[in-house]
């Protein structure tokens, strides 16, 4: 199984890095620290030169899914300069000068217009594909795979089959597991994902990561609704042009859930609901003070908003 594979190999990886290494692995030509190494810093050249190996094939597995996923040129880098992480746009990459290439290294074209997108895709793949075999879910992971396999057959664009994956992940969540047990998946999966910065309001911050990333166009958000008596808080975002697809009266909702779980809310969330309006999607967010953490990665379409 996938999932098996990309834990031993990113156990591998972890178990070479060194809290305390100057050495980090980037890609040559967008200056991205690209997962598995995301984060991570190695105390030799040699040690992250095997790390970049084994993130290579790490990747490779994946690539079993879905032949796009971003072929990444891994080189050695030296000292703390300021880098890309793979969720981030503002920061430039470091000096070229400070650059070694590791060996071997394997690249393949992939066009950057969506780069992000399809990383953050694969990100998430890897994240719930890893904790669905470390939880002991792998005829999951089986039913992901063939429903994705489904999906993919009918798209003719092949931009879109990252979209594809994350959509059928969704959809075999729903179906195989509790709302329960999807949460705490989830929140698993999260804690796999490079940790966010800190930001004052994390639901705007998640709408407007996903935003850039190309996976909403527009998204509008009502101020927020509190009751500390009950301990309970909600917010309504509107979103347009949502890249994933409601099929049998249910949205998957995967990347705004997972994106949520890492951001380690002093509210857990509790309760997501969807109805159609006519610019898109009515979003409605319930958050609990102390809360039994139930959610769902698809969910049901509510009629009316």
């Amino acid at each position: 199984m996938v999932g098996t594979t990309l834990i031993e190999l990113r156990n591998h990886i972890e178990a070479l890095a060194s809290d305390n290494g100057s050495y980090y692995l980037v890609c040559g030509r967008t200056g991205e620290r690209p997962i598995p190494t995301s984060g991570l810093r190695f105390e030799r050249r040699v040690i992250a030169q095997s790390a970049a190996r084994a993130a290579e094939q790490y990747r490779t597995a994946l690539r079993r899914y879905d032949s796009r996923l971003p072929y990444r040129d891994l080189i050695v880098c030296q000292d703390a300069e300021p880098i890309i992480e793979s969720d981030s746009q503002e920061e430039q990459p470091p000096d070229a000068t400070q650059w070694s290439l590791s060996e071997p290294v394997l690249s393949g074209p992939t066009p950057d217009g969506d780069r992000q997108l399809v990383e953050f895709c694969h990100s998430v793949a890897a994240a719930v594909f890893e904790t669905l075999c470390d939880d002991g879910y792998r005829s999951v992971e089986t039913a992901v795979m063939d429903e994705y396999l489904e999906l993919a057959e009918t798209v003719s664009d092949p931009d879109d089959l990252c979209l594809c994956l994350l959509e059928s992940m969704a959809i075999e969540l729903d179906t195989q597991l509790t709302q329960t047990e999807q949460a705490n998946v989830l929140s698993r999966a999260a804690a796999r994902l490079p940790s966010p910065e800190p930001a004052d309001d994390p639901v705007a911050a998640t709408f407007a990561r996903l935003q850039r990333l190309g996976l909403l166009g527009a998204y509008t958000q009502s101020p927020w609704s509190i009751d500390f008596d009950e301990g309970v808080r909600s917010v309504v975002v509107e979103v347009s042009e949502y890249a994933l697809s409601a099929r049998d009266g249910r949205l998957p909702v995967l990347p705004v859930v997972l994106d949520l779980s890492r951001r380690q809310l002093d509210w857990s969330l509790s309760a997501l609901r969807i109805a159609e309006v006519e610019t898109g999607w009515q979003v409605t967010l319930v958050l609990e003070r102390d809360a039994n953490v139930e959610y769902s990665a698809n969910v049901p379409i509510l009629s009316g908003a």
